[in-house]
């Protein structure tokens, strides 16, 4: 099966953040304290889903106030930090939601992602993700990760979804 035609049935999209949602960079500040750069557009195409009734989800396996501050700014409701099973934690999310794992896709980096890659719907990896996962992806993006590369996959599956011009309407003159 295409990548489109599994995109076609997603409902659930969840992201892990380092590598996907951020460049991978770690930044300290002299106090210990941890920066990360967000990509705006991704942000802006997470609010898209939102506003057409996806379930948006950030699983991680690292735990920051960075990415709570991000996911409450963004108004993502299930967030999952310090998650080492990614794939137990979108199964029990989608058991909650009354989704199957046909319905849901995972974007991931790393190899902590392939698991729940694997049995996703739909998986995709960035640009920037380890060859490793790009092999084991439905579709990997043109951008990277932190450069457009969500934004890019949240496009592929309103346009799968024939979604794109109602999401773009509100926005056109």
């Amino acid at each position: 099966m295409d990548a489109n035609t599994r995109a076609a049935s997603i409902r659930l999209i969840a992201f892990d953040i380092d590598g996907v949602m951020t460049d991978g960079g770690l930044h300290y500040d002299d106090h210990g304290g941890e920066l990360k750069t967000f990509n705006v557009q991704d942000g802006l195409g997470i609010k898209l889903l939102q506003r057409l009734g996806f379930h948006v989800a950030i699983v991680t396996g690292r735990t920051s106030g960075v990415v709570a501050c991000r996911a409450a700014d963004l108004g993502i409701e299930h967030v999952h930090q310090g998650v080492s099973n990614k794939k137990a934690t979108v199964d029990s999310l989608r058991q909650q939601l009354s989704l199957e794992w046909s319905e849901c896709a995972f974007m991931g980096d790393d190899l902590i992602d392939l698991a729940v890659m694997a049995q996703s719907g739909l998986a995709i990896a960035p640009a920037n993700a380890r060859p490793i996962v790009q092999r084991h992806a439905h579709v990997t993006t043109r951008a990277a990760g932190g450069h457009g590369a969500v934004r890019e996959a949240i496009e592929l599956i309103l346009a799968a979804q024939d979604k794109l011009d109602i999401a773009f309407a509100p926005y056109l003159p």
